[in-house]
């Protein structure tokens, strides 16, 4: 049984961000103060998208809980590939609210700043495509550990919230257009 720890993969994805940036800087062999902001937006979005997708949500002695990759429980792995089917499966409506609106609202901030850093994706179905992209990459990799669920509801959800940022991105550019 391996444990992955929150701080370990904070630290991870940190490391390649910052030697990233290093590389890219040396290449270009220039800074640009407003593209190293757009890009520090990117990765504080999916630092916390890495931490609400991927680790257990609740804590225990105000701690996050491990990722647990458990070699006997890895097959079969815990996926819905149906629409709709668990999406109303909880308690409570609270609760049914808090899924569907938490794995919409979470990725509307990645969907703001997506758009403005990366300049490719400048159509909506492009969009689209980059949405459901981060989020399948986020379910799959969900895929070997058993107390997480690959569901194509947050698939979905994810694009859906991705799509939203977007539209709100393109709101205020419009509206800054006009002034």
């Amino acid at each position: 049984m391996i444990k992955i720890y929150y701080p370990t993969v904070f630290l991870i994805i940190t490391a390649l961000y910052i030697a990233l940036r290093i590389v890219l800087a040396l290449k270009n062999k220039k800074i640009i103060l407003k593209r190293e902001a757009q890009m520090l937006l990117v990765y504080i979005c999916l630092i916390v998208l890495s931490r609400f997708t991927l680790f257990p949500f609740s804590r225990v002695n105000g701690e996050i809980q491990p990722l647990v990759l458990d070699m006997e429980n890895l097959f079969p792995p815990r996926v819905n590939f149906i629409p709709l089917v668990y999406l109303f499966d909880y308690p409570s409506i609270g609760e049914i609210l808090l899924n569907v609106i938490g794995n919409t609202a979470m990725f509307v901030p990645l969907g703001i700043v997506w758009p403005s850093v990366f300049k490719k994706p400048n159509t909506h179905v492009k969009v689209m495509l980059a949405g459901f992209g981060v989020s399948l990459t986020i379910e799959v990799l969900q895929l070997p550990f058993f107390d997480r669920v690959s569901d194509i509801d947050d698939l979905i959800l994810n694009t859906l919230g991705f799509f939203l940022g977007y539209l709100i991105y393109l709101g205020y550019k419009k509206k800054k257009a006009r002034r």
